[in-house]
């Protein structure tokens, strides 16, 4: 195997909550919980789980917009957690993000061209005019977009073309490494099989490597090499796509997996309701799933599982797992 591009080793985040001034208990929200995930060079990594999970934290964690509580991330085998952003402002340059709400990400006061030709500016301050507007020519063409667009605002596209216009944006100082936060759950059905294909186009043509982030497994099956599932942030269950969607080995991922609605008899069948999720600030003892899980017994309500490595290759954080 080839070094990751990306790595992260024990990563923790903790938000303190507010609270009034004279509480002696001052609550804790644990969103990532001893993370450890290594991405390769060209793949698209996906991370699943429910709302809450921590998948976006992850993911903002990777990117610098977080600051870890504990733990280790590594670019290239570069540790970048500790960097000041002077030092990490050139692989900021190699690492870039799309964001979930297209409406959202663009700023409204600048046209097309502001809004790609920004990043080079700021990150690449060097790069000639140009080059620049040859760059941001190149980006848009490559993403779908109309070069008559660079002089027009945001409000003027629709949702979709405005995600070609973010994902542009992210291609502009030619990354090796995208993290794209749902980029495709705001759009219509209709856009959101356009938008993969963009990406899966990008990756073959620019050797991307991607960290997706999504709850939905329709497109995992269809857009992931390896997948992630993350429960209470912690990852219960690590794996190839395939082994993922052939042979499950953590109960969560199970659950997850009857949660996508299948037609049959004419009427989509009502998958099985799980239960809510526990409060992340008062985690249970064990492992984090056992409140809802099937299997759970004694131990797993007093004993956290590791993430081990199966005899298919899987990784899975359950002690019922063979």
């Amino acid at each position: 195997m080839t070094q990751p591009i990306v790595e992260t080793r024990g990563l923790e985040m903790r938000f303190a909550l507010p609270t009034h001034f004279l509480s002696r208990e001052k609550p804790v929200l644990h969103a990532l919980n001893g993370v450890d995930v290594s991405i390769q060079p060209g793949e698209s990594f996906c991370v699943v789980g429910e709302s809450g999970c921590g998948k976006t934290t992850l993911g903002r964690a990777i990117m610098g917009l977080l600051a870890p509580s504990a733990g280790e991330i590594l670019f290239r085998d570069q540790r970048i957690d500790t960097m000041d952003e002077r030092t990490r402002k050139p692989i900021r340059a190699e690492m870039q993000m799309v964001f979930q709400n297209p409406y959202a990400s663009l700023n409204p006061r600048r046209n097309v061209f502001d809004t790609l030709a920004e990043p080079i500016r700021h990150l690449l301050p060097d790069t000639p005019a140009a080059e620049v507007r040859e760059q941001v020519e190149s980006v848009l063409a490559a993403t779908g977009c109309d070069p008559s667009w660079q002089r027009r605002l945001p409000h003027e596209f629709s949702g979709g073309q405005r995600q070609r216009i973010a994902i542009a944006r992210a291609l502009v100082t030619n990354p090796a490494f995208i993290v794209a936060d749902e980029p495709i759950s705001a759009l219509d059905v209709s856009i959101q099989a356009q938008i993969l294909n963009l990406l899966t186009d990008l990756q073959a043509d620019r050797g991307l490597t991607y960290l997706f982030i999504t709850h939905d497994l329709s497109v995992v099956e269809h857009f992931g090499s390896r997948v992630a599932v993350m429960y209470l942030g912690q990852v219960m269950e690590l794996a190839e796509t395939q082994a993922i969607f052939a042979q499950p080995k953590h109960p969560y991922t199970r659950l997850l997996l009857e949660a996508i609605p299948k037609l049959e008899g004419g009427s989509f069948d009502k998958p099985r309701t799980p239960g809510e999720l526990p409060d992340p600030v008062n985690l249970p003892v064990g492992c984090p799933f056992a409140p809802r899980c099937p299997l759970a017994d004694a131990r797993c309500r007093a004993e956290r599982p590791k993430l081990r490595t199966l005899a298919n290759g899987t990784q899975a954080a359950c002690h019922h797992t063979e």
